[in-house]
């Protein structure tokens, strides 16, 4: 009986386990997520894109000696590149099955949105045939709760407000693929895409909801986020200058609400640097750091890439983000760093606001 009953529980074990595309077992039970402490004070916020679920994820035990208080993933989470949903979800059950992952999971609350490898298809738009069930695997990949009011809407941008009264850190995750308009394919591939000039990014629920996140808002810092560029406009890649009435919007929406410390984050280019831009109508420069990737980085050769409103380097190396928030003054300061491999440091620069 005993010999039966350990027969049957092993059995029991087989079963609640899958294979991954790759060929690893993994069990199906999801992996648990701390909860955001929105009260708590924000002081360190790690964050980076372009994760490779097959390969190696030596890059967590460098980012966990900084102790983040937050993860924040920038797009192309993992690369999903299908139509095929069991394929997705089997991906990102191989991402939270590395032992180096689960030690983050472990530390600290993680917060995200796709770029376009993780929506499903490589410079993917709205016309994307399986976005809705994307979402739902992408949102339990991230462990947003049940009753999130993302979950009951069309897109997957999110806002969070943290920390106490006068300290305050609003995210807002902008979702760049879920309504984006397309693109026409250019048959040199310098610029890979023409210029869509009347095209939009956000989708006009998005828009508005944008507009209603940075006008109620009493938070000290703001934090935008989105999977592309929104300042770059040299590159070749896809970002937001494809859509040059959208960010036209983009940056005269920032113009009339006037968020305090705002701040750009982007990932996707598997470069990282760093991007300032002076525009009449905002109280100071806006910055917009893009750290990516976490496992590949880019092949384009090391020449690199113009930017006019490159400030420092072009890092063309392995990296991830990371964001120190100084609480002592009147308004905050935001030390903004990127480090590779061994935790090296490429970038830093403080931004007083």
């Amino acid at each position: 009986m005993l010999r039966f009953s350990l027969c049957f529980l092993f059995l029991i074990g087989l079963f609640s386990c899958q294979r991954p595309a790759n060929g690893a077992l993994q069990t199906t039970n999801a992996p648990v997520h701390l909860p955001l402490n929105n009260s708590q004070l924000l002081e360190t916020i790690a964050f980076g894109s372009c994760n490779r679920q097959d390969e190696s994820q030596e890059m967590w035990q460098y980012v966990l000696r900084h102790k983040p208080q937050l993860w924040m993933w920038l797009g192309d989470n993992v690369y999903g590149d299908t139509e095929d949903m069991q394929v997705l979800a089997d991906k990102y059950a191989l991402q939270n099955s590395h032992p180096e992952y689960q030690k983050l999971l472990a530390q600290c609350p993680i917060i995200g949105i796709w770029d376009d490898h993780d929506y499903g298809v490589n410079d993917g738009d709205k016309t994307y045939p399986k976005k809705k069930e994307s979402k739902k695997l992408m949102l339990d990949f991230l462990g947003v709760p049940a009753n999130a009011p993302v979950r009951s809407r069309e897109g997957a941008y999110q806002s969070f407000t943290i920390g106490p009264k006068g300290k305050k850190v609003k995210i807002i995750l902008l979702d760049g693929r879920y309504f984006r308009d397309e693109l026409k394919s250019n048959p040199t591939r310098n610029p890979r895409y023409f210029d869509n000039p009347e095209g939009d990014v956000l989708g006009e629920a998005q828009w508005q909801w944008l507009e209603s996140e940075l006008t109620n808002s009493d938070a000290q810092l703001h934090l935008i986020a989105c999977g592309i560029q929104f300042i770059p406009e040299e590159q070749i890649f896809e970002k937001w200058a494809n859509f040059p009435e959208a960010r036209k919007r983009f940056f005269n929406l920032l113009k009339k609400t006037k968020p305090a410390g705002a701040l750009l984050l982007s990932g996707d280019r598997h470069i990282a640097e760093l991007s300032r831009i002076e525009m009449y109508g905002l109280p100071q420069p806006l910055y917009e750091l893009t750290s990516s990737g976490l496992t590949h980085t880019w092949s384009g050769g090391s020449e690199g890439e113009p930017n006019r409103f490159r400030e420092g380097n072009l890092i063309i190396m392995k990296n991830f983000g990371v964001m120190r928030i100084d609480w002592k003054g009147a308004k905050p300061a935001v030390t903004l760093e990127v480090r590779g491999l061994g935790d090296e440091e490429f970038l830093e620069k403080r931004i007083e606001f």
